[in-house]
């Protein structure tokens, strides 16, 4: 099978531009950029509220409980 040639990979570039437009490409890779961006920022978000409630509120209630002392 081997390797692709200058060739190929020449006439590759030609048909992706054919298909999509010059103008195209850059504008796909930056849509492809904000949404990287913003998927780091959901990330960042969400580990935010949690580390601050964890330390600041009681993680579970104590009940207490009585025993019956009707015997």
């Amino acid at each position: 099978m081997g390797s692709f040639s200058m060739w190929h990979w020449l006439i590759v570039l030609v048909i992706v531009l054919l298909l999509f437009g010059r103008g195209k490409i850059p504008e796909l890779m930056g849509d492809v950029a904000k949404g990287i961006k913003s998927f780091k920022k959901g990330i960042t978000e969400d580990d935010a509220p949690e580390a601050t409630t964890t330390t600041t509120t009681p993680v579970g209630k104590t009940v207490d409980h009585k025993a019956d002392e009707t015997k």
